[in-house]
C-alpha cells in the first residue's frame, strides 16, 4: 500500500464502500479523504444489533471474503446454507421499513464474493430489516453486477483532487 493519502488505487475496496457510494458519492469521499463525517449513530445501532444477531440460529455468521480478481473485500452478515446452495443475507437498520437500490448494489457485492469463494453462480441473496423483521429476496442480475464493477473502478479513480457532483 502506497503511503499517498490521496490515493487508494493499490487497495481493495470494501463492499460497504460500494453502498456507502450510491448512496451519496460526494459523502463517500468527504468520508474518506477528509474523515468529516464521522460515525454516524445508524452504523454504531446496527452494529449492535449485528452483534446481538450473530450469536443467535445455525447460521454461518460474519464471514470475510477476499477477492484480488473483483477488487473487492467484505464480511458478509449471514450465510444461509441450503444444503448445496449458498445465500447470502445483509441485514439493515431501516428505519423507513424499506431497503435502497443502494443495499441491493452492496449485497450484489457480497454475492460476487461468494461466487468467487466457492467458484459457483450465486443469483440470489436476501436483505433482512430489524425494524419491520422482513427480508426480501434480491435476484442478482448481470446489471447489478456490471453496477458494482463500474462502481468499483469510480471509487478506484477518486483522488483527493476530484470532488464528486452532487446527484
Amino acid at each position: 500500500m502506497k503511503n499517498n493519502k490521496s490515493s487508494f488505487k493499490e487497495e481493495l475496496v470494501h463492499v460497504s464502500a460500494l453502498q456507502e457510494y450510491v448512496y451519496c458519492a460526494r459523502r463517500f469521499y468527504y468520508q474518506r479523504y477528509h474523515n468529516q463525517i464521522g460515525t454516524p449513530y445508524e452504523l454504531v445501532d446496527g452494529r449492535s444489533k449485528h452483534d446481538k444477531q450473530s450469536h443467535q440460529g445455525g447460521w454461518i455468521t460474519e464471514r470475510y471474503f477476499k477477492a484480488d480478481e473483483l477488487d473487492l473485500h467484505g464480511k458478509i452478515d449471514l450465510i444461509e446454507s441450503d444444503g448445496d446452495v449458498l445465500t447470502p443475507v445483509e441485514r439493515k437498520r431501516a428505519e423507513s421499513g424499506q431497503y435502497f437500490l443502494s443495499d441491493e448494489v452492496q449485497l450484489a457485492g457480497y454475492c460476487m464474493l461468494l461466487e468467487s469463494a466457492i467458484e459457483e453462480p450465486v443469483n440470489i441473496g436476501y436483505i433482512y430489516l430489524y425494524e419491520t423483521d422482513e427480508r426480501y429476496a434480491i435476484q442478482i442480475t448481470e446489471n447489478h453486477r456490471d453496477t458494482v464493477r463500474k462502481i468499483i473502478d469510480r471509487i478506484r479513480s477518486m483522488s483527493v483532487d476530484s470532488i464528486p457532483h452532487l446527484t
